[in-house]
């Protein structure tokens, strides 16, 4: 009897446990709640629906909110996304050229949006809970407009800290990024976020 009422109460121990523990929904509401500015350095992996054709960059992610980050790429190519918003920037310093576009348009059902601080997410996704994986807490993103950029979107908590983002096109090519070296609400320099046209680059509109 004395073993029955141990493993009964083990039982409930961790049943009480796991319940307590906050899901992927919650980690990301506790991750976006109070957020102002984000620095991460990040990993990025480019494969196509087979799996093949990887490409790889890495570079720094720094977010200000509302409605301005900026992506610097270190390797393969020196380039920056920047988004100041109102545009959205795409420098290519080898190409010796800017690609500009309205960032409304740009961000419209992507993650880059609620990182930002310019959508609502039930508004603008379909939200589900997914199993815990490596570690991680997992939510699926599907947006609800049929014009968005993407069909599928994935993130991966760590605790409260967003470790991992995976993002699937319509062409059913696959963008995945990994995040480490988190600071949160450190003061940024506003310049970051700052777009000043270079001398002679070419400047496209999309």
């Amino acid at each position: 009897m004395k073993k029955i009422v141990l493993v009964f109460l083990l039982t409930v121990f961790w049943c009480g446990t796991a319940l307590s523990e906050p899901g992927a929904r919650q980690r990301l509401d506790n991750f976006l709640t109070g957020l102002d500015t984000l620095q991460a350095d990040f990993r990025q992996i480019l494969r196509d629906q087979q799996g093949g054709g990887n490409q790889f960059a890495t570079g720094t992610f720094y977010l200000s909110r509302p409605g301005r980050f900026r992506w610097d790429y270190e390797t393969p190519n020196n380039q920056y996304i920047l988004a100041d918003g109102r545009s959205v920037w795409l420098v290519e310093e080898d190409l010796e050229q800017v690609t500009q576009r309205s960032q409304k348009s740009a961000l419209k059902g992507t993650p880059a949006q609620l990182l930002a601080g310019s959508g609502e997410l039930d508004e603008e996704f379909k939200v589900l809970e997914l199993d815990n994986r490596l570690g991680m807490s997992w939510l699926e993103l599907q947006p609800k407009d049929e014009d968005a950029q993407f069909s599928r979107i994935t993130l991966g908590f760590r605790e409260d800290y967003l470790a991992s983002l995976e993002m699937i096109d319509k062409f059913g090519q696959i963008t995945s990024f990994s995040f480490t070296n988190t600071q949160r609400n450190l003061p940024l320099d506003q310049d970051l976020f700052r777009f000043i046209p270079p001398p002679g680059y070419d400047i496209l509109d999309q």
